[in-house]
């Protein structure tokens, strides 16, 4: 644990908490992409099996079980609530993230660290979380105007993400063996896949003005 680590996880809980909020608040899912966070929860779920073999610590045991819950509570919301669902825009949401998930557990049997289940299942939790966020991008590019929380909750992912990358530079630098390679550039590139939608949050920020993006 450092700092980085713990921003990360703070800011990765955070938007977690504004889509939460949004959703329970205003009983509406608009601007929200259901693919995305179906993907969410199949990482969530295949990356923390160990739950129930490995103790590592209180807190981690209990992140891991938040952001489980958590993620199936709002594919629940989104697909059961007979509110909130009614808002879904399934029009938009067109994403097939059906061959990501493909694609990446494609990619996690050849690329892992060790070619036992649980390795292979988290190094596709990997590849898919650096993925998972696509439907969400392309349904915001769709649909043109983003809401303020939906906004917010893609920023704070991203920046989740980013903070992460900073705890992967410091433990390079301070630990005698790093072997979180596929972590560490799974996680650039799932940053780069942010790159436009943060220059145009900033833009919108700097202007004060409603955040839009270019269809």
């Amino acid at each position: 644990m450092n700092i980085f680590r713990l921003i990360g996880d703070m800011t990765h809980l955070l938007s977690i908490l504004v889509l939460l909020l949004k959703i329970y608040a205003t009983k509406s899912c608009s601007g929200i992409s259901l693919k995305t966070q179906e993907l969410y929860a199949l990482v969530f779920l295949a990356r923390y099996l160990d739950l129930f073999t490995d103790f590592i610590s209180v807190y981690n045991t209990v992140m891991k079980v938040v952001f489980i819950v958590s993620s199936l509570a709002i594919v629940w919301c989104m697909r059961f609530h007979p509110l909130v669902k009614r808002s879904y825009d399934k029009e938009l949401d067109t994403f097939r993230h059906y061959f990501l998930v493909l694609a990446t557990f494609a990619i996690a049997l050849v690329l892992n660290e060790k070619f036992t289940l649980q390795e292979i299942l988290w190094a596709f939790s990997i590849y898919l979380e650096a993925a998972a966020i696509l439907p969400q991008l392309v349904l915001l590019q769709r649909s043109g105007n983003v809401d303020n929380l939906a906004g917010q909750y893609v920023f704070f992912l991203g920046a989740y993400r980013a903070f992460y990358i900073l705890n992967w530079i410091y433990r390079y630098l301070t630990e005698l063996i790093f072997t979180r390679w596929i972590a560490c550039v799974s996680g650039i590139v799932q940053t780069c896949l942010y790159a436009d939608f943060f220059y145009y949050y900033f833009i919108s920020w700097k202007n004060n003005s409603k955040l839009k993006l270019p269809a």
